[in-house]
């Protein structure tokens, strides 16, 4: 079973702080199972943001734990802030986490998106 929404953030920010980067809670969504968008400052005004992983990323069955994607990479605050407005228009129950922290680390779970090495791999 997965963890709820709001104790998920809740552990997150913890690691963030434990691995001496700030995090901070934006906009909480719904506490159960609302979908969680990460901004990363990476202190040199541009950003990094993540968001959640798409199905097609799993093979067979949903990962207990959250997956991310790094949805932009190196942005500005206005792209992003952008991509969140257009969020809210179709589902306003997401939560953002905002984490500065001068070496990009984003704390996450990223899937491995598949490469030519895996094409093969079944043969």
């Amino acid at each position: 079973m997965r963890v709820t929404s709001e104790f998920w953030v809740a552990a997150y920010t913890r690691r963030c702080f434990a691995e001496g980067a700030f995090a901070g809670v934006r906009r909480k969504g719904a506490q159960e199972a609302g979908a969680i968008f990460i901004i990363v400052d990476r202190l040199d005004s541009t950003y990094d943001f993540y968001g959640p992983a798409p199905q097609s990323f799993f093979d067979e069955e949903k990962p207990l734990d959250r997956e991310f994607e790094c949805l932009m990479e190196k942005a500005s605050r206005e792209d992003i802030e952008s991509k969140l407005t257009r969020e809210e228009r179709m589902d306003p129950d997401f939560w953002v986490v905002e984490v500065e922290d001068k070496e990009a680390r984003s704390f996450l779970s990223l899937p491995k998106e598949p490469g030519p090495e895996d094409l093969f791999s079944g043969f």
